[in-house]
């Protein structure tokens, strides 16, 4: 099948999401049995316990993904929050979570943040706003854990990290968060979200659009280099 008895494993354990053939293609190899366990698992992943319903399709897309790009204006990309960050967030979700609620979609974020260094050969590509970081939430010290936990993610050769300043007059991410991810099959498929919903895009003229406008914005921002410039500034004043 061409896949490791360790990854076919954390399938079964319900820590990864199966590729869509992978079902088909383990009956063959590994008998009817075998087949029937990662169908079970495709169908119920104890890992999306921490997932909201409405993202875990593009969950599976990320999972799958050899080529991830973002850009966010709202927040730090999920597979950028440390973990004091992501529990600011949650601690300030309304309407406001159990202690249970927020340690599992603390585990669930920090579980999905594994793709980074699982998946060397895909290339992560983030722009995100100067502002997420002028905001502070959680306060400073969890600003500077973020900023230091941004610059030793920045460092990994497939990780490309970029900060569209503040002040700036071109930019082609004025209608809001863009998500893109090329499939193994060398497709691309878009993503948003909103308030409690998400939508997935395949049609390939408005997957074209959000490239243009992604590849325009990663023009605009700063380079890699001035963003660990930036960030570094930025530490420095907290």
């Amino acid at each position: 099948m061409q896949y490791s008895a360790h990854y076919v494993a954390k399938i079964e354990q319900g820590k990864r999401f199966p590729p869509g053939d992978l079902p088909e293609r383990a009956e063959p190899a590994l008998g009817a049995a075998a087949a029937k366990v990662l169908f079970a698992a495709a169908r119920s992943l104890t890992r999306r316990a921490g997932l909201a319903s409405w993202f875990r399709q593009w969950a599976r897309v990320e999972e799958e993904a050899v080529s991830l790009y973002a850009y966010e204006c709202r927040a730090i990309p999920g597979l950028l929050q440390p973990e004091s960050y992501i529990r600011a967030i949650f601690d300030r979700r309304l309407p406001p979570l159990t202690e249970e609620e927020i340690e599992a979609q603390v585990t669930a974020r920090l579980e999905r943040q594994k793709l980074l260094g699982e998946r060397p050969n895909t290339t992560f590509s983030f722009v995100i706003e100067e502002a997420l970081l002028l905001r502070r939430m959680g306060g400073v010290e969890v600003t500077r854990q973020l900023i230091n936990h941004l610059l030793e993610q920045g460092t990994h050769r497939n990780v490309e990290l970029q900060v569209m300043p503040l002040e700036h007059e071109d930019h082609a991410g004025i209608d809001g968060l863009m998500y893109l991810a090329e499939t193994p099959a060398h497709d691309w498929v878009g993503y948003h979200e909103g308030q409690q919903a998400s939508v997935l895009i395949a049609s390939r003229k408005n997957v074209s659009v959000m490239l243009q406008r992604y590849g325009k914005l990663r023009s605009q921002a700063l380079d890699c280099r001035g963003t660990v410039r930036l960030l570094e500034r930025m530490r420095g004043t907290l």
